[in-house]
């Protein structure tokens, strides 16, 4: 690899990322004008969608008849919820959530 090569290759990176988020203000920039109904809907529907994904995606391993019968997943998960609801911080909620979860495999079901 040359440096002419990596620059040009730095270079299209950095228009396309520029394309990709100027495309919905250049799309949908016009004053006042609403987006379609269809943007707005899965504007609310993706991100519930993503996190239903997640939450399979990390109890696809656990194995619920066998010890410790997903126990510090359970926990953690109703811990991360009940973070959520109270405070209403995702962020707190996340690492609330795995900073429990970590504990609880590291010590009790060690």
């Amino acid at each position: 690899m040359n440096a002419t090569y990596t620059l040009q290759a730095i270079a299209v990176m950095a228009v396309v990322t520029f394309l990709i988020r100027a495309f919905p203000f250049l799309l949908f920039g016009r004053k006042n004008a609403r987006p379609p109904e269809l943007v707005l809907y899965l504007g609310n529907v993706i991100a519930p969608a993503a996190i239903a994904m997640l939450v399979v995606y990390c109890v696809r391993n656990v194995e619920f008849l066998a010890a410790p019968f997903g126990a510090p997943e359970l926990i953690a998960g109703a811990a991360t919820v009940l973070l959520h609801l109270r405070w209403r911080n995702s962020l707190l909620s996340i690492f609330g959530g795995t900073a429990l979860y970590m504990v609880l495999i590291r010590t009790l079901f060690a």
